[in-house]
């Protein structure tokens, strides 16, 4: 029912200028035991140096979620769109039939960490998209992409959903109802308690055969997780 992933057995990767950490087999990384959770098939933990970035490359029929954790990324793509996106932002971005993008650290001086995070799309072939927004710093659970786009969430094509889940002293515990469905969560800051089993920073948990999810901060730090809602 609950698989966890503690985050010193992740697959490494380091390229100078890149330093990365896989949940999910990725690249040279390899492990048939760690190929994704349902539908979600990449989480990397990536490191880039002032300065450096991803040459353009191209995707396609995937659903590319990046979060930026320190520091600000530059975005370019074949459709147009030229971003900056900073800490706190989430970006989602819809390869669909095809889409050449590059992402650079913005900073000459400070380091760029994010997280970049791959979803399976239940369509092809559609025409690319690409969506940013800040959710806030609200307490709980704040859902920040949903397969409709409701309450201005940004839309995925898939039935998936992920939730911004902060907690605090004052906010400690949080719950999330999913019958029938499976889970994933990677915690990023704090200590963390997901039905009774204490996370640390990177650690992930795999989850399925469960009805309720319940969230409970460990210690002082708050705490920053992201919850994915999955089919």
């Amino acid at each position: 029912m609950i698989q966890i992933r503690r985050s010193n057995e992740r697959g490494r990767a380091s390229f100078g200028w890149l330093n990365s950490r896989h949940s999910f087999s990725f690249g040279s990384y390899y492990d048939p035991a760690h190929m994704g959770h349902s539908v979600l098939r990449v989480i990397n933990d990536d490191e880039v140096a002032p300065g450096a970035g991803f040459d353009p490359h191209g995707h396609r029929d995937m659903e590319i979620i990046s979060y930026v954790l320190e520091g600000a990324i530059e975005h370019k793509d074949s459709e147009g769109n030229v971003q900056t996106l900073p800490a706190g932002e989430f970006q989602l971005m819809s390869a669909g039939s095809g889409i050449m993008h590059s992402e650079y650290n913005a900073s000459r001086h400070e380091p760029l960490r994010f997280l970049q995070i791959w979803v399976l799309p239940n369509v092809s072939g559609e025409k690319p998209g690409y969506q940013q927004k800040d959710f806030g710093r609200a307490p709980g659970l704040t859902a920040v992409i949903t397969p409709q786009g409701d309450g201005g969430t940004l839309r995925i094509k898939q039935d998936a959903t992920l939730y911004q889940l902060l907690l605090n002293t004052d906010y400690p515990s949080e719950q999330l109802t999913l019958p029938a469905r499976k889970a994933y969560v990677h915690l990023i800051e704090g200590e963390l308690s997901v039905n009774g089993e204490v996370l640390s920073p990177g650690d992930g948990v795999a989850i399925q055969s469960l009805n309720e999810l319940r969230f409970e901060q460990q210690g002082d730090v708050p705490v920053k997780a992201l919850v994915f809602d999955l089919p």
